[in-house]
This record gives structure tokens, C-alpha cells and sequence, in this order.
């Protein structure tokens, strides 16, 4: 299975579009995952209409219409392994015991809101993963995504992809 893994598109206020190369992926993708701030209601339904599967939340900088079609955190089990996707996590100090207290049932949690790719594992096993943001690099060298893969229950093959300057 594969997975891609993106947050944090702002659109249009971040960019007037997704990269070209972040949407070329969403057909390779079995699920689409987005831990929020959407900020427009047309990627939502861009991604809708082209993913085989969504799984997203909504963010900070989400209003009423977003809110309304998409949770806070979002649930799945996507090849043998129970996801979490949420937006907002905290400060990065405390992080990985925070949110294994928080999610004890999960084994992977994609965030975003910082922008800042992470990508670690908490002592109870949790990983958790931030794909950066495509369109906003803030502090960031990069505007950056994530692709994954599970199989046979494991996740494998994270990769953080770094989108062209410009």
C-alpha cells in the first residue's frame, strides 16, 4: 500500500496551486492523507475527486465550511497498522510521550501545523511523522511532502520529498 502524506497547503493564500509534482503522486497514492490547514475548500474537493482514499482533518486556519466536512483527528487502518491524523501536536520538547499518552492505540500519527518535516519514534513504538508543508517553507530550506509504504503491516519506505525552489 502505498501512502501519500501531505499538510499544511494554505492554499491559495501559501500558493495558487498544489505542486505539479505533489499532484502527479496523488494517482500512485492508495490513501491520501492531510493533517490540515487546508484553508480552501477546492483542495479538499481536488483531492476528493482524485484520490482512490482521503483520510484528513482540519487545522487551525480551517473555517466553518472545512470544519464541517472534515474531524479534528481522523482514524484509520490502512494495512495492518491503526493511523491517527491530527493537526496540531504541541511544542516539539515532550512531543513523542505526549502524543503516545494521547493516541495509545495508534501506531503511526501524522501531524502538521509547524511546517517542519519530522520524523521520529516514541518509546511505546508511535512513530510519528510530519510531511512539512508543499506550499510554505517557512524556516525550512525546502517545501516538502511524504510517501510511505505498508506492507504486511509494517511501514516502510518513508521518504521526505523535497519540492523545487520557486
Amino acid at each position: 500500500m502505498r501512502l501519500l502524506i501531505m499538510s499544511d497547503t494554505h492554499l491559495p493564500k501559501r500558493a495558487k496551486e498544489l505542486p505539479a509534482p505533489l499532484v502527479a503522486e496523488i494517482p500512485r497514492a492508495d490513501v491520501v492523507l492531510h493533517a490540515g490547514d487546508w484553508v480552501d475548500t477546492a483542495t479538499l474537493d481536488l483531492l476528493e475527486s482524485r484520490s482512490r482514499r482521503l483520510v484528513g482533518v482540519h487545522g487551525n486556519n480551517d473555517g466553518p465550511a472545512l470544519r464541517a466536512r472534515l474531524p479534528e483527528v481522523a482514524y484509520a487502518d490502512l494495512g495492518g497498522l491503526r493511523f491517527g491524523v491530527v493537526h496540531e501536536t504541541g511544542a516539539a520538547q515532550g512531543r513523542e510521550a505526549r502524543c503516545a499518552a494521547r493516541f495509545p492505540g495508534l501506531d503511526v500519527l501524522v501531524f502538521g501545523h509547524s511546517h517542519i518535516p519530522w520524523d521520529t519514534t516514541a518509546a511505546t513504538g508511535l512513530r510519528l511523522l510530519n510531511p512539512g508543508s508543499p506550499t510554505d517553507r517557512r524556516r525550512q530550506p525546502y517545501r516538502t511532502y511524504m510517501t510511505a509504504t505498508v506492507t504486511d503491516g509494517r511501514l516502510g519506505a518513508v521518504e521526505l520529498h523535497r519540492l523545487p525552489t520557486g
